[in-house]
């Protein structure tokens, strides 16, 4: 159970939006657990943007609810709540909580974190090759044969072999109850897919994720939709994704573990530079930034910075020597500097 004071439901609450009161309800949570808590899992908890937290962070700390640490960078680097009580006029005030600070992860923390999660996914089993007896023997079971009549009913056909076997598949194999069975063909149907084998891949996928209820599904699905169609907007692109675009959307997020941010930077880009190929025109650019190892749109700008301030070609002398030493000074050194030739970029792609 987590208190919240009446103090702050009375005096508070009212006028706060959605993303401050998610944000403070979850910081309370987390501190009263004495867990760690970092601006990008909130991001990513609520399918918010990590400028929306910390706009939501900064929100509270000019209401006093909350003490925002900083670094030399004006980053934020530790949380330290206040305890909203009355006085004795009944006027709300803060007054310090337990001296609990939560620091922030640095960049490189939060990559293994990512990693961390990555490496706990499931892997699917294989998909065994039922013969024919088998099939026959499966078919006459009671709960087997209730899929089968639910799944044609969905589908409005008769299940040909193959479509048995990816059924006793989703079923024996990945652990598909018959809630699970009649989600997963709703959420293919409502995308108008019919064909067996997107069924599947989409159950491995869930399978995958952890999805082992229709409430983890959901869930799931909801934030999975909300991010893919959240880019293809940004990217000027309407209606139902390709599958080839939803891969470009999970490489950005998840191999590449890029946060919305980050990503939004590089669609707003992309559609300044060009009106096509855009989806690769813009894995060019987050590709390039991987290399780079960027973490922030703060670090995207100084990428920028930098590359504008480089030392000319065919530079001489002492003034050649003194460009060098402003370059070697820039902390932002050791990433590669990258010259966005948008012109011949796109001339790539549409030849490829």
């Amino acid at each position: 159970m987590t208190g919240v004071s009446n103090v702050f439901i009375d005096s508070f609450m009212k006028d706060a939006n959605d993303a401050q009161l998610k944000i403070y309800l979850y910081l309370i949570r987390m501190f009263s657990s004495n867990m760690p808590v970092s601006i990008s899992e909130m991001a990513d908890k609520f399918n918010h943007t990590e400028r929306e937290v910390i706009r939501s962070l900064q929100y509270w700390e000019r209401m006093k609810l909350l003490i925002l640490d900083y670094d030399e960078n004006k980053n934020i680097v530790g949380i330290r709540l206040e305890s909203p009580v009355a006085t004795e006029n009944n006027a709300p005030e803060a007054k310090p909580l337990a001296p609990i600070v939560s620091m922030v992860p640095s960049p490189v923390a939060e990559k293994t974190t990512v990693a961390k999660e990555a490496s706990t996914l499931r892997t699917a089993p294989e998909k065994p090759s039922y013969s024919a007896d088998q099939l026959r023997t499966y078919k006459d079971k009671e709960e087997i044969s209730e899929m089968l009549c639910i799944t044609e009913q969905y589908l409005g056909k008769t299940l040909s072999p193959t479509d048995l076997r990816s059924i006793l598949y989703i079923h024996l194999e990945l652990g598909y109850s018959m809630e699970m069975l009649d989600a997963l063909m709703e959420y293919c149907l409502d995308r108008g897919k019919k064909e067996m084998r997107y069924i599947e891949k989409t159950a491995i996928g869930w399978y995958e994720q952890g999805f082992d209820t229709v409430k983890q599904a959901k869930a799931g699905v909801s934030k999975y939709d909300k991010t893919i169609y959240s880019v293809m907007k940004a990217l000027g692109k309407n209606g139902t994704p390709t599958a080839k675009e939803v891969d470009y959307i999970n490489k950005w997020t998840g191999s590449f573990g890029f946060t919305m941010d980050i990503i939004f930077e590089c669609c707003e880009r992309t559609v300044l530079a060009v009106d096509s190929h855009r989806f690769e025109y813009a894995d060019k650019i987050l590709s390039s930034w991987k290399e780079s190892n960027v973490h922030s749109v703060r670090e995207i700008k100084e990428l920028d910075k930098a590359f504008r301030n480089r030392p000319k070609n065919g530079g001489s002398g002492s003034s050649g020597s003194s460009s060098s030493a402003k370059t070697g000074q820039n902390k932002y050194n050791h990433f590669p500097q990258h010259d966005y030739d948008f012109a011949a970029l796109e001339k790539e792609i549409v030849s490829n």
